[in-house]
């Protein structure tokens, strides 16, 4: 079906613009004459939609179950007895839930860590969206479950070859809770598969003093020999790293994925130190983490942590507002191998229209209103691949999907 976006302020722009979507592509942007659909985008901003690269979506059904409590409180105590009781059921409307929220504040496309993936990916399809899911691969040190953890990896594999929406990756949770043999295992896969690397890497204080009791090199070497680090990595949080550090991951040309709002709420010590991973050229993209450490999944609202949070260093240059729309947009696409985030001819239409309510008047710089005023919910148009999964703020069967995630959240919970 041919889309025609008509009167856009497509930011980075001058002036009002049409842009024509069609095989779920943009093809024509100046003026459009015909289309089977048109929106009109009077009023509003037309921009790429976000990249989310760190997420684990189901978790939305524990929103709200852990907060204001440590991670190695949370976690052991709380969040992982109440995984033991997950179903693929639980995972499917988790995940729907996860994916109605992202789409209604902004988000085409994300990076996901979870179990039951076969159940995670039905959802993303239905739902639209585009998304690299992982299977989450947790051994500790055991080799018996290692070999479930690589048949379960194996299997979401295979399962995702059928999907033209999600792609497949590896994902061996950190390097904590998976084997040296598991981590060599997954970087042997993941390249013999040529498949992305999701992982959790430096978190917490806790991780960095507990790996530093075992191992005489850093988080990154450590990765690293196993070949675990390179431009097919996504390594989140990267809090307690060092100067060498940044150096491996930016002659890794691996990517970084910052997560400010969870790690101020779970206390992990201090800021993720941005400005030196900038200085030395390392890749940086924003994200949300699940909404246990984080409650929303909304990405402009992060964006704007992650620019304020840079800038208590006392250096108020740290993180503009250009760089926070890089890493929502062109940096996060690049990250999950997306050839999209930006608006050009011949690229995938995966497009939001943001509107310039008051909380974006007077619009001296867009950019900077997207950033620092408005939030998910000035979002009112998504367009993924090419088809509208919301328009005029509406998402098909919506209330459906709220209704029945919050019964098996509710129902989950009570379990425990």
């Amino acid at each position: 079906m041919s889309i025609a976006v008509k009167n856009a302020e497509i930011i980075g722009k001058e002036g009002k613009k049409d842009v024509l979507i069609d095989k779920g592509e943009i093809r024509r942007i100046g003026q459009v004459e015909e289309a089977e659909e048109v929106i009109d985008a009077e009023g509003k901003y037309l921009l790429p939609g976000f990249f989310n690269t760190h997420t684990h979506a189901a978790m939305s059904l524990f929103r709200g179950v852990a907060d204001d409590r440590e991670f190695w409180d949370a976690w052991p105590n709380i969040i992982w007895p109440l995984e033991e009781n997950l179903t693929e059921e639980d995972v499917y409307w988790g995940t729907k839930l996860a994916c109605l929220e992202m789409i209604k504040t902004g988000t085409v496309a994300f990076n996901d860590m979870y179990f039951f993936m076969e159940s995670a990916l039905d959802a993303v399809e239905e739902m639209g969206m585009k998304a690299v899911l992982s299977y989450g691969l947790i051994d500790q040190k055991d080799p018996e479950k290692l070999e479930d953890e690589k048949e379960a990896t194996k299997k979401f594999v295979d399962y995702a070859e059928k999907s033209e929406l999600v792609e497949p990756a590896v994902g061996p949770h950190s390097v904590y809770t998976v084997s040296e043999e598991g981590l060599q295992w997954s970087a042997d896969f993941a390249d013999k598969n040529n498949l992305l690397i999701h992982t959790h890497l430096a978190e917490t204080k806790k991780e960095r003093d507990d790996f530093m009791k075992e191992h005489d090199i850093s988080f990154t070497e450590y990765l690293d020999k196993f070949g675990l680090l390179n431009e097919r990595t996504i390594a989140a949080h990267c809090v307690w790293l060092e100067e060498e550090d940044y150096k491996l991951l930016a002659r890794r040309k691996a990517f970084v994925s910052h997560n400010p709002c969870s790690n101020m709420k779970l206390g992990v010590g201090k800021p993720m130190d941005y400005g030196a991973m900038r200085n030395r050229g390392v890749n940086v993209t924003l994200a949300t983490d699940g909404c246990v450490s984080n409650n929303n999944l909304d990405m402009l609202e992060e964006a704007k942590t992650a620019a304020l949070q840079q800038k208590m260093s006392g250096d108020a240059t740290l993180l503009t507002a250009e760089e926070a729309y890089k890493m929502l947009t062109e940096k996060g696409a690049e990250a999950l191998g997306i050839n999209s985030g930006k608006i050009q001819e011949g690229v995938p239409a995966d497009l939001i229209l943001v509107e310039k309510d008051v909380k974006a008047i007077p619009d001296h710089n867009p950019k900077s209103n997207l950033i620092y005023s408005t939030s998910g919910s000035s979002v009112t148009d998504v367009v993924i691949n090419g088809d509208i999964v919301m328009k005029d703020g509406q998402v098909k069967e919506e209330d459906k999907i709220i209704k029945k995630a919050n019964k098996m959240a509710k129902d989950l919970v009570s379990k425990v």
